[in-house]
């Protein structure tokens, strides 16, 4: 989309919203989960499309299609191989929606159309009048044991705090920069990550974080989107099995299939290597 229309906004991400997107039709590269439609909806945009990250483990890729139809909102989500997750000029230029809700449908919205022309034909939606329904807790700690790292598990990388520096954080969000940016990595320089590799996608954006994050010395790992719900940080403690990693969490001893549990597993046992 060379030239932005009238009526529509591109973003980044979900979590970057302000005053100046409401009542337009957002085209958004943040996944298509239910807490990016609760943030969507509480800006009160008058549509969204969003990433489908792969689907992956309960449809959870895709889930906030469901909760935003329930809400009033029509939203898509173009398919995660035909654009770049987390980078919204990419989703307006070439992404192509593989699913949409009710009533996107009714507004002619369908697998297969162009990102662009989508949120042309959800500028024919009402303005938003309804109100998204309180998002359960939403950061919350995971493990601790005195003299050791916290664990603390956020469904969104925008929830990590100042006080996450040296923490190991396991977040549910996707793997990619934003705008393809490095310093989006991660907010805090903590010791170790996890992600969600939203299905890798298009130019395995799903996983630009982790090389992002080697260079500053952070241990990082995507979990498979097929073993945890994206946007669901217990879910990725749960049944989350590391499906990509970096430099860094290789000599860790961390290796591909491990859990969230083992991963943390590792770095304690590195921890204790280098000051024993």
């Amino acid at each position: 989309m060379s030239q932005i229309p009238e009526g529509i906004a591109v973003a980044d991400s979900v979590t970057k919203l302000g005053p100046e997107h409401k009542d337009r039709v957002l085209i958004c590269a943040s996944h298509g989960g239910v807490y990016a439609g609760y943030l969507a909806a509480k800006a009160r945009v008058r549509g969204v499309i969003l990433n489908d990250a792969g689907v992956g483990m309960d449809e959870a890729g895709i889930g906030g299609l469901r909760y935003l139809d329930e809400v009033g909102l029509p939203a898509a989500t173009i398919a995660c191989m035909s654009a770049r997750i987390g980078d919204g000029d990419d989703t307006a230029q070439r992404g192509v929606i593989s699913f949409a809700n009710a009533r996107a449908n009714a507004l002619g919205c369908a697998a297969g159309m162009g990102a662009s022309d989508a949120a042309l034909a959800m500028r024919a939606a009402p303005a938003f009048v309804g109100e998204a329904p309180a998002y359960a807790e939403a950061r919350f700690l995971l493990w601790e044991e005195p003299g050791l790292p916290k664990v603390w598990g956020v469904d969104s990388a925008s929830l990590v705090k100042p006080e996450d520096a040296g923490q190991i954080v396991i977040t549910a969000s996707h793997g990619g920069l934003l705008g393809g940016q490095p310093k989006t990595a991660l907010a805090v320089e903590a010791l170790a990550a996890a992600f969600n590799d939203a299905g890798v996608g298009r130019d395995e954006a799903g996983i630009s974080r982790l090389p992002a994050l080697d260079q500053r010395g952070i241990i990082a790992v995507t979990v498979d989107c097929r073993t945890a719900r994206i946007g669901d940080a217990r879910s990725s403690w749960q049944t989350g099995r590391i499906s990509h990693l970096n430099a860094g969490a290789k000599r860790a001893g961390v290796e591909v299939g491990m859990s969230l549990n083992d991963y943390v597993a590792c770095l304690r046992r590195a921890r204790q290597a280098r000051s024993g």
